[in-house]
């Protein structure tokens, strides 16, 4: 199978509904896919197979509701990078299970992690685990305390 460069391919607007539809909910199938967008079940998986390859769609997880999620540990990192490191760096926070959002950004900070864990102890760990990766030079966390 030949990997296709991300850079190569842009995703159309059929892409962008299977990325939106899938987004609301992604355990749905082939077929309601085809069914919902109006294409052939085939093309929706070939567009999900390319979507795939691209690194376009890099997986599918599961949100929980928030009220369920209360005992965890909810945080904001801001991440500082040295040198030209960035790309192997998101490749390794992108690895990570703890993080459940991750963005570029501008200014003192280049990359902005949205932590999850289940205990104070496992966040430790994945602080320490960030704060280990060579490249990142410095980093500022805040816990998220309550939604208002």
């Amino acid at each position: 199978m030949t990997v296709i460069e991300t850079s190569l391919y842009r995703p159309d607007d059929l892409d962008r509904r299977i990325i939106a539809h899938l987004r609301i909910d992604g355990r749905a199938s082939l077929s309601k896919l085809s069914d919902v967008l109006g294409v052939a079940r085939g093309t929706i998986q070939n567009r999900l197979d390319r979507l795939m390859e691209t690194g376009i769609l890099v997986g599918f997880t599961v949100r929980v509701r928030a009220d369920l999620d209360e005992d965890g540990v909810n945080a904001i990192m801001m991440i500082e990078v040295v040198g030209k490191s960035t790309d192997r760096i998101i490749r390794k926070l992108r690895g990570m299970p703890e993080i459940h959002t991750l963005h570029t950004t501008n200014g003192n900070w280049d990359l902005v992690a949205h932590i999850r864990t289940d205990s104070l102890g496992e966040f430790d760990r994945v602080l320490r685990d960030i704060r280990m990766i060579e490249g990142v030079s410095n980093s500022e966390t805040s816990l998220l305390l309550s939604s208002v």
